[in-house]
């Protein structure tokens, strides 16, 4: 069948609907439509948004849209997200049935996605993100007294840390480093404590998107994490050197020709991040034991392996909070939602 009458029939399906009656809405729908003309996955979700035509390639995206609008599926928010699909399915993407099962399989618990900027910060703004905004009281660990000591401690005792290479966003300033990772650390707990004391999962919503987008204040944030990582790491690696039992990530985490000690960590790595790199596998186990969450990843790539849901850590204390996030290629993190919402971060 061509575009037209397949667009007619998608059309007719939710001409009564209440959202088709929105300009915005129109506007939305012709715009995205053309956007996700060469979108490679089309014809495998057509298929479980119930569209019984065949149709030319290049008009199944924008068919996809539609259908998605007008139904109010999970797959409203993937259509939205298809630039990020785009930009990397040429040269890394295997559009395959595994992955567009591994969409419906989320698609059983969550409704929609939350999508996250692709930089090299994803992963730590995503696992930030849905830790902050979770209806939960101020961790223990960042009620810690001393946790705002830690720069100093650390530096007065490990020289080599005074090669932190600071984010992008702190690029040419020439603040002392203990000030500028306490000051880190001092803003994380006071927003985490601010967001925990509202008493309504919307204002705390509200309060957490406008946090995210102030740039200054989100780029200081992952300067605390990344501190907290390199601070979990060195306790890791002493234990470890002396004859203590650690998680087996740890192991192999020291075990990479790259990092075979933390300094080698900080300088290859962690410096890294947000600048030419994320997060690998391994560290993402750390960043989990650095802000004390499971973190929860539906790894669409490795849909019907048992690697599909990963855990990190694989055996979490039983009193960590969990944040889930979905992963489509190990390198970019999106949220899943459990109520339908069309929003980024």
């Amino acid at each position: 069948m061509s575009f037209w009458p397949c667009l007619v029939k998608a059309l007719g399906m939710g001409l009564a609907d209440a959202k088709l009656r929105s300009l915005s809405v129109w506007s939305a729908l012709l715009s995205e439509g053309s956007r996700l003309s060469h979108a490679p996955c089309a014809g495998k979700l057509l298929p479980l948004l119930g569209c019984p035509w065949s149709c030319p390639s290049w008009t199944q995206p924008a068919l996809i849209f539609f259908l998605s609008v007008i139904r109010g599926t999970f797959f409203f928010s993937i259509g939205i997200n298809f630039p990020y699909c785009l930009e990397v399915s040429n040269d890394h993407f295997d559009f395959s049935d595994a992955f567009t099962q591994g969409y419906e399989e989320v698609s059983q618990k969550f409704t929609s996605i939350r999508r996250v900027r692709g930089d090299n910060y994803c992963a730590l703004r995503a696992t930030l993100f849905q830790a902050m905004s979770q209806p939960a009281a101020l961790p223990s660990w960042l009620q810690d007294p001393e946790l705002t000591l830690l720069p100093e401690k650390l530096i007065s005792k490990y020289n080599w840390i005074k090669q932190w290479k600071l984010g992008l966003k702190f690029k040419g300033k020439n603040e002392d480093l203990v000030d500028k990772i306490k000051e880190s650390l001092t803003l994380l707990r006071k927003k985490w404590a601010g967001l925990a004391e509202m008493r309504t999962a919307e204002a705390r919503q509200v309060a957490c998107d406008e946090l995210f987008m102030n740039e200054e204040e989100e780029y200081s944030l992952y300067e605390a994490i990344k501190f907290l990582m390199l601070n979990r790491a060195i306790e890791l690696y002493d234990d470890k050197e002396n004859g203590k039992e650690v998680p087996f990530f740890s192991v192999l985490l020291f075990a990479r020709d790259t990092s075979n000690d933390p300094g080698q960590l900080l300088r290859n790595h962690l410096n890294q991040v947000g600048h030419t790199g994320g997060l690998e596998q391994v560290e993402m186990f750390l960043l989990a034991y650095a802000v004390r969450h499971t973190i929860q990843v539906y790894r669409l790539s490795k849909y019907s392996t048992e690697e599909f849901i990963t855990v990190y850590p694989t055996d979490p204390p039983m009193d960590w909070p969990v944040v889930t996030l979905i992963a489509e290629d190990d390198r970019h993190y999106n949220i899943p939602v459990r109520v339908c919402e069309e929003t980024s971060l």
